[in-house]
């Protein structure tokens, strides 16, 4: 089975271009070096804004216009998952402890989401972009990324396949909540660990304080529509962050493996997203996935002014550098999968013409039988 298009070529089979200068150049801009206090200042006002959205919860109470608090928690617990993942690549303080600690505030007892199975996960993910063998991100599931994983699917699963392009953000509602039972799920596996129970405890927390704190000031059921709207926007806000930076671009095989180097790894399977200091703060940096694939550990602050030099390097070496519009980089990445989808959807018009045709024949042999 054929792939579907992506949108960048793949250089010659020759080439492996060196990423030395580039990391030489970057260093030489101090564009790698922490920038601690920028981030004690934005988690401290996040934390404030957070608290603040929760008061308000307590305040109006048993309200119905309490849902619509609902939205700005969702945004700001969603800057609050961005912080641990920042954490996560070391991007913070030059100490693994504090690193440690800043994850675990913000994933499990914040969000209820465990920081060590996102490690493990987003790591994988960062070794081998797009790799249908090694990258969780685009493992079958649910979705399908490539026609292989489509191939062969039937019923409910053929049916999402078949039309996981319209069903893709309806999906990512449920995204938050994926995230946190797959943790779950990780965590009690290795429950007989000091780290996994530390997590389990801390998820364990922040279920009972969320819940007790929402049955305090208003009703069972207002509390239950709470949570459901809440996690909804949580997980279409993180996961439409990370949606456009790389569906659609390359799906290296293994001889891509063998000669591609770091650049053309993870420039050739990442797309970045333009649209200013609101779309950055909205993605929390990601939109630059390209710079942040090449140096994870850099200060999402710094991303943006790491641009030029990537691109301009990037051109030097002859490495494709996809760089689109926030519009324009969902089309392109909805547009993928529903050419996904394309050979199922094929396949089903051929089976029910199949059919009809079956139905007419045999409606036809009838028909003779009863004239005779």
């Amino acid at each position: 089975m054929a792939q579907p298009s992506v949108l960048t070529n793949a250089p010659p089979k020759t080439r492996r271009s060196d990423f030395s200068p580039l990391l030489r150049e970057v260093k030489e801009a101090g564009l790698l070096e922490r920038r601690t206090a920028a981030y004690v200042i934005a988690i401290s006002i996040n934390v404030v804004c957070f608290a603040a959205v929760c008061a308000g919860v307590a305040i109006l109470g048993n309200s119905w216009w309490t849902l619509f608090l609902a939205v700005p928690l969702a945004l700001f617990a969603t800057r609050a998952a961005f912080f641990g993942h920042d954490a996560g690549h070391q991007q913070i303080s030059s100490s693994r402890r504090v690193h440690d600690v800043i994850q675990l505030l913000h994933a499990n007892l914040l969000l209820g989401m465990s920081a060590g199975w996102w490690n493990d996960k987003h790591n994988r993910h960062h070794a081998n972009p797009n790799h249908t063998d090694k990258d969780p991100d685009v493992g079958e599931g649910v979705m399908v990324w490539t026609l292989e994983q489509a191939e062969g699917r039937t019923g409910l699963h053929g049916w999402l396949s078949r039309n996981q392009a319209w069903l893709f953000f309806p999906l990512l509602t449920l995204e938050g909540l994926n995230l946190k039972v797959a943790g779950v799920l990780f965590l009690w596996q290795r429950r007989k660990t000091v780290a996994a129970r530390r997590e389990l405890g801390l998820i364990a927390a922040n279920t009972i304080l969320a819940t007790a704190g929402l049955l305090l000031v208003m009703s069972p059921g207002k509390a239950a529509i709470f949570i459901v709207i809440f996690q909804m926007l949580f997980g279409l806000h993180l996961g439409s962050v990370f949606a456009p930076n790389h569906k659609g671009m390359e799906m290296p095989n293994p001889e891509d493996t063998e000669r591609w180097g770091h650049l053309e790894k993870q420039v050739l399977t990442s797309r970045n997203v333009n649209g200013g200091l609101v779309v950055d703060w909205m993605m929390g940096g990601l939109n630059y996935q390209i710079e942040h694939h090449l140096f994870p550990n850099m200060p999402r602050a710094n991303l943006r002014y790491a641009v030029p030099m990537v691109r301009a390097y990037c051109e030097k070496v002859g490495v494709p550098y996809r760089s689109t519009g926030v519009v324009d980089s969902y089309v392109e990445a909805l547009r993928y999968l529903h050419e996904v989808g394309a050979e199922l959807r094929d396949e089903q018009a051929l089976s029910r013409e199949a059919a009809k045709v079956a139905a007419e024949n045999a409606a036809e042999a009838s028909k003779d039988k009863t004239s005779v």
